[in-house]
């Protein structure tokens, strides 16, 4: 199953909004086939791990290891629960059951039905942690949402003019990319826009580039910042209007409920996953609503000794690590 999870990690930014998974048949104690769900609308990690086999009959006295609960239902490809069924599989251990309603069981229940032995549960932890964009999609409705910022030794995420270039080194700005490519939207606020100008894309990474989001609600910014660019798809959500133009849309939202009203829209157009840039002002509000999954800060050895605040974490990080000459700094919420 550990196999299993390693190669549904190469799936990772390609197979978004689906889950990563993967599978591993073995034979006798030894691995006759493996595969993993490499493309969005692609064939699914059974049907790739079946296909690699290269002696068809030893798959009727194999088991299938795969990391989330082969699927029960037509999408764009047919069901892998019948697929194995069909190639008389004799046993499948399942790391964790699909939270999917259209799924959620089902796939099991297919498979004990046909007489194949089934075990729910094994490295399940390791499996949810590895799909929790997924998880967070399907069980609370809104995408999963990381927080990221650079701050200095003395707590400062900008100078009084907003400037805010460049505070991390460049390894740690590498890596941000390398983040961007992994998550299918990236928000920033009306100020970072603003003063930044962002073009929010991949540059120091291979990947595509997120899905911009900017939050203007009386649509004060200006239309000449690269956000407005309709170089890639961009989402504006404000208080005013809604508009659409090639790449470019406006949704315009509620006053009173914001934040709520931007996640259920963004939840609504299948975005599972969302890197939140910032600013200041925009990172407090999503800790105040207690509306964040993971927040990863770098703070850099440098001081500006008055400026504009970082938000404040009360709690300890889960995780340290030296990047460059800055310290990276991970939390987990709940």
């Amino acid at each position: 199953m550990q196999r299993a999870l390693e190669l549904a990690e190469r799936g990772k930014g390609t197979v978004r909004p689906n889950p990563l998974v993967g599978c591993v048949l073995v034979h006798e104690g030894k691995i006759i086939g493996e595969g993993y769900h490499q493309q969005y609308g692609g064939p699914h990690a059974e049907v790739n791990a079946i296909a690699s086999v290269t002696d068809p009959k030893l798959l009727a006295d194999s088991t299938a290891y795969v990391s989330l609960e082969p699927c029960s239902h037509w999408g764009k490809t047919p069901p892998c629960a019948n697929l194995l069924i069909e190639k008389g599989i004799k046993s499948v251990q399942v790391a964790t059951l699909d939270p999917n309603p259209l799924v959620a069981g089902k796939g099991v229940q297919l498979l004990q039905d046909a007489g194949i032995e089934v075990t729910v549960g094994l490295l399940e932890q390791e499996a949810r942690w590895q799909n929790r964009r997924f998880f967070c999609q399907q069980e609370k409705h809104r995408p999963y949402l990381i927080l990221k910022w650079a701050q200095t030794q003395d707590g400062f995420l900008a100078r009084e003019n907003f400037d805010s270039k460049w505070i991390s080194g460049s390894q740690s700005r590498q890596l941000v990319h390398q983040w961007r490519a992994e998550e299918q939207a990236i928000l920033v606020g009306k100020k970072t826009a603003l003063h930044d100008n962002p073009r929010l894309n991949v540059r120091d990474w291979s990947g595509s580039d997120p899905i911009r989001v900017v939050l203007d609600s009386r649509l004060e910014l200006p239309a000449d910042l690269n956000l407005f660019d309709q170089q890639i798809p961009t989402l504006c959500y404000n208080t005013l209007k809604n508009e659409t133009l090639p790449n470019l849309e406006w949704i315009k939202l509620s006053e009173g409920n914001f934040l709520e009203a931007l996640l259920a829209d963004l939840h609504a157009r299948n975005i599972q996953s969302l890197l939140i840039e910032g600013g200041s002002q925009v990172l407090q509000q999503f800790l105040a609503a207690g509306l964040w999954d993971e927040a990863r800060v770098f703070t850099a050895p440098i001081q500006f000794e008055r400026g504009i605040s970082a938000p404040t974490l009360t709690q300890t990080p889960a995780e340290s690590f030296a990047v460059g000459e800055d310290q990276l700094d991970l939390y987990y919420h709940g």
